[in-house]
Formats: structure tokens, sequence, C-alpha cells
């Protein structure tokens, strides 16, 4: 029996042009790991919220959604919520109490189960998360990363059948993200909790997964293992757009077989592990292998320049040549925070500590840092919705400045994204605002979109259209917070394309991101924020190299081969010049 079934499950939004989801089909079983993926606005994030009573939304809906062959109409509402637990986006729209151990218990509390009960329960999920000592926090002292893991416990704690989750990581730093999909890694394994996964980090979930359904345009493209799905997109990568967004490992490798370097029919890799043991047995004579540690040595490739310097002329999506610092032609940076200190409360912890940042003009400066570093609070500061308790923030005063938030809905304030984008478009001030408001939703493929409500559009959709919003502003310096967030690897290549050419131009970016592939290959210089300060800040191949966490898969794939490559195009570059040595 099965413990989830959609059959012919339809459904259009209101006044929508087209359905969301079209006539999908798809089971999975008990204890079964499943991963819904796709491009952006396929209808991912509808499909879940159609096994979730509670979350679906209003439209127009055909076919019948079966829980334990039950309709789910007919599920008890007892049932439904104490066995189907969904974890959202962002983790602050789920939390509802103000300390963590209330938190774990609300559910429980809902339930109206005994107090004994409920202690218990509470104490077993706080150990098996490691909550202990964060146990008796307030959930507003909580990082990011801590917060998604309390929404996940405190569904755990109701013992659910099927755990929904819908991009959970989207919102945490490299490092959160990795603990909260091993912990429902271990969930499903260990408690055999069914696992129903949407998520645009294909890295570490096809690992896991037991099955992957592709979505294509609301529907079913494809039903495989990851494995076979992985290989028939290296086969035909048009299918669907998300072959951009396959594991670095299974990309590599997949064009490395196209160039005849690696066998044809091989099985692609999906782990870091598998890819250095192929490259290893390609026995492929690399030079430059000059790197103790994972450390460069002096004198290796990225110290000499040559081989950074040919990967760039070279590879598609490596950065561009290194500019010469603003100290170094003694012109005036677009933007400067000097020694910033900042609390949100009086006697609280210092969020900054001292913080200096420059930002030359036509710079694409990437900020990274763990959640709850302080990354959004700088720009905040640095934009003027926040003072310093000390430090100065400068900026030339010609100079336009917008900034792109972390929740977009922010942005919007009309009925339509057409209104929206109209209004910015006429701020902008340059060119027809109707041509321009059109040109830059086909651009970011919202003009089916123009007449919805900006909430009523998926997590990256709303994203493209609060970009589209910004950047028809026309402002001088641009400050983004997470703007690859809910995005496809194909719209993060158009979004950067889009970037690259501003800069260009002229225009300064600061752009908050947890997406290190993203920063390693579009940003002219890469800062860390840690400790309430910038730690490290260099060009990406000096900032990447070496680290272990902190790092790109391309990185950790050709760390003590190809030195210095931190892209997947430049680990084929690597592959391929090692190859026509060898042959």
């Amino acid at each position: 029996m099965a413990l989830l079934r959609f059959e012919k499950v339809s459904f259009a939004y209101p006044d929508a042009a087209r359905r969301a989801l079209d006539e999908v089909s798809f089971s999975m079983e008990e204890g079964e790991y499943l991963v819904v993926c796709g491009e952006s606005g396929c209808g991912k994030t509808t499909l879940l919220r159609q096994a979730k009573p509670e979350l679906t939304p209003a439209g127009a809906r055909g076919g019948t959604v079966y829980y334990r062959e039950q309709p789910l109409s007919e599920v008890p509402e007892l049932t439904s919520a104490m066995e189907i637990g969904y974890v959202q986006q962002n983790p602050d729209n789920q939390i509802v109490t103000d300390y963590v151990w209330h938190e774990l218990a609300f559910g429980l509390e809902n339930m109206a189960l005994p107090t004994h009960m409920i202690q218990r329960k509470v104490s077993e999920m706080a150990s098996f998360f490691g909550m202990e000592e964060w146990f008796r926090k307030k959930t507003s002292e909580l990082s990011g990363g801590q917060k998604q893991m309390l929404n996940l416990a405190s569904i755990m704690a109701m013992n659910p059948k099927l755990l929904i989750l819908d991009e959970p990581t989207s919102m945490l730093d490299p490092l959160a993200a990795r603990n909260l999909l091993d912990t429902v890694a271990r969930i499903n394994r260990e408690l055999g909790v069914a696992v129903l996964l949407c998520e645009h980090r294909l890295e570490d979930v096809f690992q896991r997964a037991d099955r992957v359904l592709l979505m294509k345009q609301g529907g079913i493209l494809a039903d495989d293992t990851p494995e076979n799905l992985t290989f028939a997109l290296q086969r035909d990568p048009a299918a669907s757009r998300i072959y951009l967004g396959l594991p670095g490992a299974a990309r590599i490798f997949g064009e490395l077989q196209k160039e005849g370097i690696c066998p044809k029919g091989k099985k692609l890799p999906l782990s870091i592990r598998d890819a250095r043991r192929i490259l290893r047995e390609l026995e492929l004579p690399f030079e430059n292998v000059e790197a103790e540690n994972g450390m460069l040595l002096p004198g290796s490739g990225v110290e000499k320049g040559t081989y950074i310097e040919r990967m760039q002329s070279t590879s598609t999506g490596a950065t561009g040549g290194a500019k010469v610092s603003h100290r170094e032609k003694k012109e005036a940076p677009a933007l400067e925070a000097s020694e910033l200190w900042f609390r949100y409360e009086e006697k609280g912890k210092d969020v900054l500590r001292g913080l200096s940042l420059f930002l030359e003009r036509g710079e694409f400066l990437a900020l990274l840092g763990g959640n709850g570093a302080g990354k959004s609070t700088l720009l905040r500061i640095l934009c003027g919705l926040r003072k310093p308790l000390r430090g100065k923030v400068k900026k030339d005063k010609s100079l336009r400045l917008a900034m792109l938030p972390q929740s977009p809905q922010a942005l919007f304030t009309y009925d339509s994204v057409w209104e929206d984008l109209l209004d910015a478009a006429r701020q902008g001030g340059q060119g027809d605002a109707t041509d321009r408001a059109k040109a830059m939703a086909a651009k970011l493929e919202l003009t089916d979109k123009l007449t919805s409500h900006p909430f009523d559009l998926s997590g990256g959709e709303l994203q493209r259209a609060a970009i589209g919003k910004l950047l028809l502003q026309d402002a001088d310096i641009l400050l983004l917070d997470e703007p690859t967030k809910g995005l496809d690897a194909y719209l993060k290549q158009e979004l950067a394309a889009i970037l690259k050419k501003l800069t260009a131009e002229g225009i300064t970016m600061l752009m908050v991101t947890h997406d290190l592939e993203f920063a390693a290959s579009y940003a002219d210089r890469c800062a860390l924020l840690f400790d309430g300060r910038i730690t490290s800040e260099e060009e990406p191949h000096a900032f990447f190299t070496g680290n272990r966490f902190y790092t790109t898969t391309a990185g950790l794939i050709a760390e003590g081969y190809i030195p210095g490559a931190i892209t997947c195009g430049e680990v084929i570059a690597g592959c391929e010049a090692a190859y026509s040595r060898k042959t």
C-alpha cells in the first residue's frame, strides 16, 4: 500500500494563464526518500502543498491525492496534522512561540497529550537534535540553521509518517544546510520516516535519495533513480535545464566522457569521493601539483598565474582578470565602511565589532559567512536603515543606492507584478518605462506572471520579480541579500550575465550569499564575515583554494591535481590540458 499517491492531480491558481500542475501522477512508499526537482516555477511547491491540506492554496483543482489509499480530503484533521509534517523555506515563518522548549512542546500541547508524555517527547527530540545547549534560549536568539532545525524537531516530536520539506536549506549557510540535510537523512534511515523533499541544492540530496521526480511546466518529465536521471540528462542536456544544477562531479565527468577523456558508459559519480577516485584512475599528467595539506605552496599554479590565466581564458563561468585595487589607483571607493560597531540591544551581544569594508567602483563583491554572522545587518547599515553605534559609512552623494532585502515581499506594494515593475521602471527614468518593464519581465521569464499578485508567486518567481524591480531603478550601487535564493542553475547564469554587464558599465555591487558556486564563478572579490568583522577578503581563487568547508565541489575534486581550480569549467579545462599532454 502506497503511503502517498497522486492520481491525475491538476491545479490552477485564480486568473492564471496555465495550470501550475497538469495531471500529475506518482506514488511513494513508506520509508522512501523522494526528491522533487525542476526549473524555477515548474510547480514543485504547488505539488508539495497538495499533500498538506492545511497549506493547500486556493484555486481550481482536479484529480485526487491519496494518503494510505484514503482520499486526503477525507483524512481526519488530527491524523493529517500529526502524520504529515511540513517544513517551509523560511525558518521564521513556522516558529510561533518565544522559547525553544515551548516550540518543541507546542504541537504536542495542541494534541492534548498528558504532561508527562509531552515532557518525554520534548526531551527525546532535544537530545536527538543536539539542542541541550540552546534548549532554554529565546527563539529570536537562534541562528537561521538552529531555527530550521527547531522547526524540524517540532514536527518530529509529533511522530510523523511523512516528512515534506520545501527547499529547507534556501536560507541557510553551507554548513547549516549540510547539517540539516544530514539530519533529514538520519530521520529517513534510522526512523523510517518517508521524505518528500524539494531542493535546488542537488549536490547533497542526490546521494541520499531513492528516487527523483523531475518536473517541467507542471508535469512529471522523469521518475527515476538519481544515477539513471543524471546519466539521461548528461546524454540529453536540453531535456531539462536542471542539467546545469546537477552535482558538480556528474557534470565534470559527463563532459569528460563527451570529450573522450573518460570512458563512455562509465557510471557518473555523484559524490566528491567517487569523483576523485575516477580522476585518480585516469592517470593524467597534471602539472603544478605542489600542495601540502590542501594549502598551495610558493611556486604553485595560482601564485605563478599561468594556470589560472589559462583557466580564465578557456572555461565557462570563471571570473575575469584581476582588478587593480582603488588603493593602488588612489581613487575614492564607491562605498566604504570604517570601524563599524553595532548591537541590537544596549546590553546585548555585539553583532559587528570594528568591521571595515570597501567597495570599488564597478566591483562585484561577494560577502559570505554563517547564519547570524551579521551580513544582513551590515547591508541595513550600509543603506542607512540602521545606524552603527560607532564607525562611519562613506558614499559619494551623487551615487544612487538600492537594496534587495532578504525577504523580497517587502519590495512589493501593488496588486500585480506588472504594476510593481512599471513603477520601478518609472523611478529609473531612463527610456520608455513600459518597454523597459516588458523587457525585464521577458529577461527574467515573468511575462506570463505579470497579472499575478506578487504574493501568489513561487519563491523563485518572487525572487526574480524583486530582482527585476531593483534593476529597473538604475541605481549606481546595488546591495543584494541572497539574490540567487530560489533560482535554478539556468536562471542563476542569466542573473550573473545581467550583473556582470552592469559592473562592466560601472555599477557597484555587494552581494550577501550562501551560494559558494555562484560567488566562485562570478564575483571579483570574496570576503568572509566572522565574529563581527571581515576576517578574509581575496580574489575568488585565492579565497576558496585550500578551504575544507567554505569551498566549492569543483575545488574539492581538483585538490592535489589541479591547484587553484574552483569551478567545474576550470576542472574540465585542466583535465583537457593534461589529456592533450598525455596524447
